[in-house]
């Protein structure tokens, strides 16, 4: 893989890391408030919390099928796979 496509990468899977633990801290958060906080504003809080995870969580999948779909289109990593898969199979 070139240089510059393990750079692209890298951002990628770390936008994709930091926007799925935002979705666990979110789903936590509300399930902790739940059980801690008793407050007229608890549950609409949670309402919204839940609803931005749900949202962020579609983005999530859309943004990590198209990484995935980009990463297998990548020339050089498809040949890589294909090496180690051979020598796998001579072992």
């Amino acid at each position: 893989m070139e240089e510059d496509a393990k750079n692209r990468f890298r951002w990628k899977f770390y936008g994709l890391t930091v926007e799925l633990n935002i979705i666990v801290l979110l789903v936590a958060m509300s399930i902790i408030s739940f059980f801690i906080i008793h407050s007229p504003y608890t549950l609409p809080a949670i309402i919204v919390m839940l609803i931005l995870a749900l949202v962020l969580l579609l983005d999530f999948v859309k943004r990590y099928r198209e990484t995935k779909a980009w990463l297998y289109a990548q020339p050089e990593k498809s040949k890589e796979w294909d090496d180690s898969k051979q020598k796998e199979n001579t072992e």
